[in-house]
């Protein structure tokens, strides 16, 4: 039965019989990974196990001492996960390389203590990140590799500047320039130092801006500046500024110290540093419209007609160079009776529907933008004479009426004044009128009589005239002495050779007194 009971106590060792001892491991962990150090013990039956403990080997006054770890460091940081039967395994959390060295364990029972012969060794590694190469020309070919101190294989994550990468192999472009780590997938916590990728690429997003952003008006200062994204950075000579396509200058800056209205157009910058993308390494900013503004100038007034007649409409159109244009006009008029002005409107155009002499007098428009005001100089606004225009039909019928009224009176005075001549008179006309029949006969075509008979009275002149045939009728009188003949020859427009045909029809003439007009009798008769 003893024999028995024995045989049991050794088949059992630690719990039932068996030897003090405790079995170690050494262990690598990575800085910021949980690690576990494994562990196994074991002691002789009969004992109760109490209390177990971890310690580190600390060199401490020139020598290597076991301190417990609950003396250095918090309960967060180990935790011990075996048992009070064998298993005496410790967790470590958030590895740094200060945690690197031995570590022993010990326990005890109710009746002894054990403490481990040997120790277990932590070894602590980092990540090291490689980024290879780590200065490209954007377009090249770039790998990411990750080294660990640990023997161990484990799975790692990329990131950029903090975000996750997604491949360990790429073409590098602009963006892909910056700060690489790699980590345990998992355990992200532990991760490698920041290795730079430096991606060298043309310039990007070149810009050209202006200074003062605000509407640019004549007369101000204003400076155009280059920027771009570009590495190496664009230098100094690397920029150039261009009006309309053509050179302005060198340089990131450019300021035109007082703006005039030459200067608007559209600018961009160009940039260049050597680099060579797609061809090309000349890289233009977007266009910038300089659009210079100015307040009113050449301000004028037309006016249509520029002279009114009464009670015609009149329109007043007021223009002006501005920019931005004109958003005000105001008129004003300036009596003629005062220097005042007077606001008669607004608009561009100011329109008089009926022209009056209360609108005469000086005219001028106020024009506003923006930027300022100006006004025009002073028109003139004046009402033109009314002119006659043709008489109606009214008046017509009128002065004819009066005219032939007028024509029968002055031809009744003259007959009647013709008779009471020619009653008293009647020997004088008689011997007058016969010699110039005897003269009228040479050429009566061409023969002109003025008979002037002179008075010694006051008595006015009478003017009589006779035909041919009247001279027929009488004979000469006593008055004969008292008339004074003036015969005037007139050359005939017919210069052809007289005929005995035409002068047959000239005596016709001259006997009947027809084509009177060619041959004038005048006599003039006074008396005594």
């Amino acid at each position: 039965m003893e024999s028995l009971v024995l045989i049991i106590l050794i088949t059992l060792p630690g719990v039932w019989s068996g030897d003090w001892g405790v079995t170690l491991e050494n262990q690598c962990a990575l800085r910021g990974t949980s690690v576990v150090l494994k562990c196994d013990y074991d002691y002789p039956s009969g004992h109760t196990v109490t209390s177990v403990s971890w310690s580190k080997a600390q060199y401490v006054s020139n020598s290597w001492r076991l301190v417990a770890l609950s003396q250095l460091f918090s309960p967060l940081k180990f935790n011990y996960v075996g048992n009070k039967q064998g298993d005496c395994d410790l967790r470590i959390n958030n590895v740094r390389f200060t945690d690197e060295g031995h570590y022993h364990f010990s326990f005890e029972t109710r009746r002894d203590r054990w403490s481990s012969k040997t120790f277990s060794y932590l070894f602590v590694r980092g990540l090291t990140a490689v980024v290879w190469p780590n200065t490209v020309t954007e377009g090249e070919d770039v790998r990411l590799i990750c080294h660990s101190g640990c023997p161990q294989t484990t799975e790692f994550v990329w990131f950029r500047d903090g975000q996750p990468v997604s491949a360990s192999e790429f073409q590098a472009t602009s963006e892909d320039a910056g700060k690489y780590h790699c980590a345990v997938k998992g355990q992200e916590t532990a991760k490698s130092a920041s290795v730079a990728l430096n991606v060298r690429y043309s310039p990007k997003k070149v810009t050209l801006s202006v200074s003062p952003s605000a509407d640019i008006i004549k007369g101000d200062t204003l400076t155009f500046s280059c920027s771009s994204d570009a590495n190496p950075p664009v230098a100094e000579t690397g920029y150039s500024l261009f009006k309309d396509g053509q050179f302005v200058s060198s340089g990131q800056e450019h300021t035109i110290s007082e703006v005039q209205l030459g200067h608007s157009g559209r600018y961009h910058c160009q940039a260049w540093n050597n680099i060579t993308w797609r061809g090309s390494n000349l890289f233009n900013s977007t266009e910038v419209l300089l659009d210079v503004h100015y307040h009113p100038t050449n301000t004028s007034v037309s006016v249509v007609p520029e002279r009114a007649l009464e009670g015609s409409s009149v329109n007043l159109t007021c223009s002006s160079d501005a920019n931005p244009p004109v958003d005000s006009y105001t008129w004003y008029k300036m009596a003629a009776s005062s220097s005042s002005m007077t606001q008669v409107g607004s608009g561009q155009t100011l329109f008089l529907p009926s022209m009056q002499a209360s609108h005469t007098g000086l005219y001028l428009c106020l024009v506003r933008n923006s930027v300022g005001e100006n006004n025009s100089t002073e028109v003139l606004l004046s009402m033109a004479e009314k002119q006659q225009g043709s008489p109606s039909i009214p008046v017509l019928v009128g002065i004819g009426v009066s005219l032939c009224i007028t024509l029968v009176i002055v031809l009744l005075l003259l007959r009647r004044k013709r008779r009471r001549n020619t009653g008293e008179k009647q020997p004088v006309f008689d011997s007058v009128l016969s010699r110039s029949q005897s003269s009228a006969t040479e050429d009566p075509s061409d023969a002109v009589y003025a008979n002037i008979l002179t008075s010694t009275t006051s008595a006015p002149l009478a003017i009589s005239s006779a035909s041919p045939r009247n001279s027929h009728s009488h004979g000469s009188t006593s008055y004969e002495d008292e008339v004074l003949y003036s015969t005037v020859t007139i050359k005939p427009k017919n210069t052809k050779p007289v005929t005995d045909s035409s002068r047959a029809a000239q005596d016709s003439w001259s006997t009947s007194g027809e084509n009177s007009d060619s041959v004038i009798y005048a006599a003039v008769v006074t008396t005594r």
